[in-house]
């Protein structure tokens, strides 16, 4: 499965939201899995939106074919576009689904490895953080992609904003000393995403 990830800052919000119901339109589309996306709630103005596809080949015929004609309707109302491509490399939790309608929030963590770290940084994600987000309470479902250049994608749906915050105030710390992340990792950036029922496609 192939993830894609847009990041922009939002100029005209209401024309932007009108824009984003018309990506309905990709219902229907070949290797179409399913979209989702809301306000960033520590970065006024910053939308996210996360779509997923079959595999490249599905999501690039997309790209040739019908992108352009639904991205017009949203055309103007954003700026400091960020868009990146993951491969699916396992679940967090099990039986990853695109789905949205009941999440309140995702949690995106995008970080670059070191290249020689790579294998214990991707060893860690299995051993140490997957069972203990998947242990929290109130988080629904997860995955970890990759992207060339050492990157990589962790993604979790929550419940809830106070379900994902109990995690992160009990666990994170313990949990990052015990993965070694500090060696592992060049950069790491992340947001907590409320989302927007009517996005979900």
């Amino acid at each position: 499965m192939l993830v894609k990830w847009i990041r922009c800052t939002v100029v005209d919000r209401r024309g932007f939201e009108r824009g984003q119901r018309k990506w309905a339109g990709l219902l229907g589309e070949p290797g179409f899995r399913g979209q989702g996306g809301g306000w960033s709630r520590t970065r006024p103005g910053v939308a996210h939106v996360f779509s997923f596809w079959e595999s490249r080949p599905f999501y690039d015929s997309f790209m040739a074919r019908s992108h352009d004609r639904l991205a017009t309707a949203q055309s103007g109302t954003f700026k400091d576009t960020q868009v990146k491509l993951f491969d699916h490399r396992f679940d967090v939790k099990t039986g990853f689904e695109p789905r949205f309608t009941d999440a309140d929030v995702v949690r995106v963590a995008h970080s670059r490895i070191r290249e020689d770290r790579v294998d214990h940084y991707a060893l860690m994600q299995e051993k140490v953080w997957n069972p203990a987000m998947a242990g929290s309470p109130g988080m629904l479902r997860g995955l970890f992609g990759e992207a060339p250049g050492n990157e990589f994608l962790v993604l979790s749906m929550w419940r809830s904003a106070a379900e994902h915050g109990k995690y992160r105030t009990e666990r994170v710390e313990r949990l990052a000393l015990r993965a070694q992340i500090e060696a592992d990792v060049a950069a790491l950036t992340g947001d907590v995403v409320d989302l927007e029922a009517a996005w979900t496609v």
